[in-house]
């Protein structure tokens, strides 16, 4: 069995957005996947299947859609890749609520962070399937940096990483 993640893209960030605890569990229930649990409540399920990581990706999207009602982006991860994300922090030194992590289905373009537009002090890096942006201690609420390449992609602090990756482990 291989220990995953699956990370909803745009959960909780209104009413029309919200996805219940209990409506992840039953999805990953109705798939075979065995342990199902969340972390919270922002689209972080876990779980443990035999299947790869393609194929959870498909049944998970195909089965929320048809729950919910509308389609929902879910980026999937093993547990060796999180402690990988983890542990390929390029910006260790930085508060892990400074550091977000935009996972991507593939590879960010050779060029992705050259399109990055107003910049103002943050720090940005490409990871094997991610991009990472250390923020100024102003924080990422008050920043206007927009990289395009991440915008297929769902994001995560440090903090948030290191304990999917703990939790998985």
């Amino acid at each position: 069995m291989t220990s995953y993640v699956a990370l909803l893209r745009a959960i909780n960030l209104g009413a029309a957005s919200t996805i219940r605890k209990e409506q992840l569990i039953d999805a990953a229930t109705t798939l075979g996947y065995a342990r199902p649990r969340t972390f919270i409540a922002s689209g972080n399920l876990l779980f443990d299947t035999d299947a790869h990581e393609a194929a959870v990706k498909t049944a998970l999207s195909t089965q929320l859609a048809a729950q919910l009602g509308r389609p929902v982006a879910v980026i999937v991860r093993t547990a060796a890749e999180m402690a990988r994300i983890r542990d390929d922090n390029p910006f260790p030194a930085a508060s892990g609520n400074r550091v977000l992590v935009t996972m991507l289905d593939a590879a960010p373009p050779a060029d992705a962070l050259e399109y990055a537009r107003h910049l103002d002090g943050e720090e940005m890096a490409l990871g094997t399937r991610e991009i990472y942006v250390r923020y100024t201690d102003d924080g990422m609420g008050r920043s206007k940096l927009t990289i395009p390449a991440a915008a297929p992609g769902t994001a995560r602090n440090m903090n948030t990483v290191a304990k999917l990756a703990a939790l998985l482990a």
